[in-house]
């Protein structure tokens, strides 16, 4: 019986994984960074990009949600739209209210929300 029951949360926490895995679909989730050869005049130079759909810069939390292949993040109560291209260890953002696309790297798993700070609300559509 307990075999049984280990053998089945153990299929239940590999099959997301193995799922993720078949889709070639490379995970949004992670940490970021501005890519080394790329000139930011203004905004965050790492971003962490969480599961629980906040992303953190600096001091700053947001919400964020995928809508199609734009990445939406809730800044100051509206939306803020971007267009988004991922590939494998690559992030490229562009639209909204930058003026030039941005390139990040990931550069490893995402760090867990600091205690204390709150997924913001989501402002709606």
């Amino acid at each position: 019986m307990v075999v049984r029951q280990l053998l089945l949360a153990a299929a239940m926490v590999a099959a997301p994984a193995v799922s993720r895995a078949q889709s070639r679909t490379p995970e949004l989730t992670g940490t970021w960074r501005v890519d080394a050869k790329a000139e930011v005049k203004r905004g965050p130079r790492e971003v962490i990009i969480r599961a629980d759909s906040s992303a953190s810069w600096g001091k700053e939390t947001v919400r964020w949600r995928l809508v199609g292949k734009k990445i939406w993040i809730a800044i100051g109560g509206e939306w803020e739209i971007y267009d988004l291209r991922l590939r494998a260890g690559d992030l490229r953002l562009s639209g909204g209210d930058l003026t030039d696309p941005v390139l990040l790297k990931r550069v490893g798993p995402p760090t867990p929300r600091p205690e204390g700070v709150a997924v913001p609300d989501d402002p709606g559509r």
